[in-house]
């Protein structure tokens, strides 16, 4: 796992070092750095040593001839077999023992074509000399970040905003439809950034750039949803098989490899595969806390019992979230409120003081249909005939309800259903999972700027994947934005702050392909989601593992707001900061915080919006 940054056309060499070193957090084993004056192309790499341990697997890495460079960040899982192939088809012998060599060889062989071979996570451009063509890529679910710009005649990319900010002709302006999608969904959705400018890859696409400044954009695969004929036992054979070989292909490395357990069943399911193809005890690694409907160590040491496997766990206090507020925070280049990234960042501190690789259980979710939001929506036709008024007046009843700390309490999941009534049944789930509806926005924008906004279609990302609205297409919505633009950044910063690789065996492509393919029945049977996995991993996982609700990794925030962090929320909301910003309606703000730490409302997702903001704003928006 690395970090790659560059640019073509304005920059010098010192530039392309400054982009390359502010990433060094991705890649400390090597910053490498190449400039080339005549064709004003910078490239750099921040290396993170896994496969091939040897200097000559260093990047950027040329081809034999010259005519190829490449930088890359990922893994690719099925190189070996690509190798093979490119050796018969004579495009060997090859130096290293690595996947970057076999990645710029499959694309010498084959062109773009190449992209619908590789197994795996990446983000990569490749510079073609004889062509003078610059190519940059995204793996398909979009686990690696790739951010590109263009200013002042200058293609700019890197893993990171940071990197781009340091680059001279790159000026910083606020994205304010960008920071009013951020304000309902927690976390600024592709293709757009928090920067004017600025552009986030997606998922399974490219971008060809020539010296005429010519741009080509194009798809190597989207989600495939046709449906196929199995049965439900041969379903349950298949993703036993298939989760067997993903997890296996995940488990190659030069360095030690561990598990995130976190006692629920998709880390439980990944753990059991694991050891299973292990010679010895897998490690394993665990977060708790000490507010118990939070706390899911007696789960993890459950299934870590069961399996075998060496088990590490550490407690989260209140206090230790505190101190890595300003340590998170100030890297975190895109304002991002996911607070289960604190919790994650400690886990993957704690796994990295151990190993150099941890495999987790992310996109299971997302596959087959296992957030509560789900559910709700087979609830949701017995209020979606009710008048928006009468929405209003159930909403002030629940208001009355005592507001608990507990996680997900009763008062909180009522309060963020009746929010999907608000408009449109497409943004339903966008409006469940994030803080701010779109009536609440109205009030909280600052009234000389609430005329600039775009609240006619403030999801529009969104209503690109969730126009049909078929359940199929549902999931198809999350792995398009809550997989790609929350869980997958989440994972991908809180594990590359420590420098720890993280892979996941359920986002493997053919694990992806067959799911997607599967009777929505198979996913979501009745209220129950992850139907065909629960029923794949009896007799292999403890029965209360596979059958307990989901839980989510979520950390008590509305707790540690009239507590802990109550300082903190009133500093960063206070009235100087909110009036000198000219954004933010310092009343409305006011009354949230005020409701909250008096226990009338819940108001953590929405107050903690706020101070994620307010802390990106202050570390980056200067």
């Amino acid at each position: 796992m690395c970090g790659i940054a560059g640019f073509w056309g304005k920059g010098d060499e010192s530039v392309m070092r400054a982009m390359t070193e502010s990433l060094h957090h991705r890649g400390p084993d090597f910053i490498g750095t190449f400039f080339d004056p005549k064709m004003a192309l910078g490239l750099g790499h921040a290396r993170l040593s896994i496969l091939d341990l040897s200097s000559g697997a260093h990047q950027p890495f040329f081809s034999e001839d010259k005519r190829f460079v490449v930088v890359f960040n990922g893994e690719i899982y099925n190189f070996k077999s690509i190798r093979q192939d490119l050796v018969e088809r004579g495009y060997g012998p090859f130096q290293t023992q690595g996947d970057t060599e076999v990645l710029l060889k499959a694309y010498q062989a084959d062109g773009i074509a190449c992209l619908s071979k590789l197994n795996g996570m990446f983000a990569f451009a490749i510079f073609d000399y004889e062509r003078k063509e610059l190519v940059l890529a995204r793996d398909r679910m979009g686990k690696k970040p790739l951010y590109i710009a263009q200013a002042s005649g200058t293609l700019l990319f890197a893993s990171e905003l940071k990197a781009i900010l340091q680059h001279p002709t790159f000026k910083s302006e606020l994205n304010l439809n960008a920071l009013n999608q951020y304000l309902t969904l927690d976390y600024v959705p592709t293709p757009i950034s928090i920067f004017e400018g600025v552009e986030k890859l997606e998922g399974g696409h490219y971008l060809q750039i020539d010296y005429k400044g010519d741009i080509n954009r194009g798809s190597f695969w989207e989600p495939n949803f046709s449906p196929l004929e199995i049965s439900f036992e041969e379903a349950k054979e298949e993703l036993d098989r298939l989760l067997g070989e993903a997890t296996a292909l995940r488990l190659v490395a030069d360095v030690p490899v561990g598990i995130f357990l976190s006692g629920g069943l998709d880390s439980s399911a990944v753990a059991y595969y694991a050891q299973k193809q292990a010679k010895n005890p897998i490690q394993t690694f665990s977060i708790g806390f000490n507010e118990k409907s939070y706390d899911e160590r007696a789960y993890a040491q459950q299934v870590a019992k069961q399996l075998g496997t060496e088990h590490h766990e550490r407690i989260l206090t209140a206090q230790e979230s505190i101190d890595l507020i300003p340590t998170v925070f100030s890297s975190l280049d895109e304002p991002f409120a996911d607070p289960s990234i604190l919790p994650t960042y400690l886990l993957s501190q704690f796994t990295r003081s151990k190993v150099t690789v941890a495999l987790g259980g992310d996109a299971s979710d997302e596959l087959l249909a296992g957030y509560p939001t789900f559910i709700s929506e087979k609830l949701a036709p017995l209020l979606a005939w009710m008048p928006f008024s009468m929405v209003q007046g159930v909403q002030k009843l629940v208001n009355f309800l005592p507001a608990s700390d507990q996680n997900i309490s009763l008062d909180f999941k009522l309060r963020q259903f009746l929010k999907g009534f608000e408009s449109s049944r497409r943004f339903r789930h966008s409006q469940w999972l994030g803080s701010f509806s779109i009536t609440e926005k109205k009030n909280l924008w600052n009234k000389d700027l609430a005329f600039k906004i775009p609240h006619h279609n403030t999801l529009r990302v969104v209503d690109e994947y969730a126009k049909r609205g078929s359940e199929q297409e549902l999931i198809y919505m999350y792995l398009k934005t809550y997989l790609q633009d929350d869980i997958l950044v989440k994972v991908d910063r809180a594990s590359m702050m420590n420098s720890l690789e993280v892979r996941a065996p359920f986002m493997d492509v053919h694990v992806v392909n067959f799911l997607n393919r599967l009777p929505y029945e198979y996913k979501l049977k009745g209220f129950k989601g992850k139907h065909l996995l629960k029923e794949t991993m009896r007799g292999k996982l403890p029965e209360d593992i596979i059958d307990r609700p989901k839980k989510g990794f979520g950390i008590p925030v509305s707790l540690w707001l009239k507590n802990e962090l109550k300082d903190l929320c009133n500093d960063l909301l206070s009235e100087e900061a909110i009036e000198s910003q000219g954004l933010f309606d310092y009343m409305y703000v006011e009354k949230l915080k005020q409701n909250h730490f008096k226990g009338r409302q819940n108001n953590r997702k929405e107050l903690w919006n706020l101070m994620v903001f307010q802390l990106w704003r202050q570390n980056f928006l200067k």
